[in-house]
């Protein structure tokens, strides 16, 4: 299967490179100069691919400074963690003109750029998704950062990949439900994007869930070109970014509330549900049964397990996007869909309103 190759036309562009079975030594080669770099991955994707991708590397005439395991899950986007990153790069000399490799999910992609941004004021960083999630999201767009006890991704940065490679023969190694957890940011995205990309999207999440190899690669392309055009249009979140947002003003505080012991595809899902319910009253749009028929294709919850909703209200008044033209506990800002594709931002509602769209999606 060919290598696509999506363009993210920022200020410093960069390329995102798709495929099955990706040659990364060529993908490397055709963009960066080899130099002194670090791989950080966690403890369940360093074993199963840390070992080839070092190989790839050195083959590609890298020099490698060693690579850092973190612990599996949300809980490593933390200070403490990232402390404990910076300090290790330090005692493996890893230089200003270095490069890190981040290799895993969301949360190493997360960690690992904020890491690039910060050590030495900043060193070059490459994406390496292993997951769904990371492939069609958080690997694109440059939004890096960790968690605090008091809300998720309250401490970060922009920091834009020098690259982007994403094999979909990393996808083989995962559970259905990571898929499924991935698959909840593309029908994000579809519903955003309306047009082919959805239509594509209502034929091909089926099969995609089940691990087609042609139906992911559609939906990661039609996923990172929406992507790339919205941050294309609005880098830093000023604007029309805000749309990216759909269904994760409920979905984080949802993750907050229940400790990040929820998966961020469910808090996703669930949080795209709450939102569905708030267009229907706001806006008198109802997609509820169509967004529904897809989470629940896609494999995902309806319903989260029971959380305090007093505690994801308290999480959402801590939303780092939350504007402070929003009244004190009185009122949040959603984005809603007046249509598929027609998303509206800013919609101003009332914390009542919002309260009972959360308890309609928790058991």
């Amino acid at each position: 299967m060919p290598a696509h190759t999506v363009e993210v036309r920022v200020a410093r562009p960069y390329p995102v490179v798709v495929g099955d079975g990706l040659d990364l030594v060529e993908t490397l080669s055709r963009s960066l100069e080899p130099g002194l770099c670090a791989v950080l991955t966690d403890s369940t994707v360093g074993p199963l691919h840390a070992a080839a991708v070092r190989e790839d590397l050195e083959r590609a005439g890298w020099r490698m400074a060693g690579v850092l395991e973190v612990p599996a899950g949300e809980s490593s986007k933390s200070l403490t963690t990232y402390a404990r990153t910076v300090r290790e790069l330090a005692r493996l000399g890893l230089t200003r003109d270095a490069t890190l490799f981040a290799l895993g999910g969301g949360v190493v992609g997360d960690l690992g750029g904020f890491v690039a941004g910060t050590y030495m004021r900043g060193v070059d960083l490459v994406m390496l998704p292993t997951s769904l999630l990371a492939m069609v999201d958080s690997s694109v767009g440059g939004k890096v950062g960790v968690d605090l006890p008091e809300g998720k991704n309250l401490v970060g940065a922009f920091v834009r990949p020098r690259l982007v490679a994403a094999d979909l023969d990393w996808l083989r190694t995962l559970p259905e439900r990571e898929l499924s957890n991935g698959l909840a940011e593309s029908v994000k995205m579809g519903l955003l994007a309306g047009g082919t990309f959805f239509d594509d999207l209502v034929h091909l999440l089926e099969s995609a869930r089940a691990g087609d190899p042609e139906a992911l690669l559609q939906l990661v392309l039609h996923s990172v070109r929406f992507k790339a055009h919205v941050v294309a249009e609005d880098e830093l979140e000023g604007g029309m970014r805000a749309i990216l947002n759909y269904g994760h003003t409920v979905g984080h505080a949802l993750e907050a509330a229940a400790g990040y012991a929820l998966a961020h595809g469910s808090a996703v899902a669930a949080g795209m549900v709450a939102a569905a319910r708030l267009s229907r009253e706001r806006l008198g749009t109802d997609l509820l049964a169509l967004h529904e028929a897809l989470i629940s294709t896609a494999g995902l919850p309806l319903r989260v397990p029971r959380v305090d909703t007093r505690e994801a209200l308290l999480a959402m008044r801590r939303d780092k996007k939350r504007p402070a033209s929003a009244t004190t506990g009185g009122e949040h800002r959603f984005v809603l869909l007046e249509d598929v594709g027609r998303p509206l931002r800013g919609v101003p509602v009332d914390e009542k309103e919002v309260a009972r769209a959360i308890e309609a999606v928790v058991e």
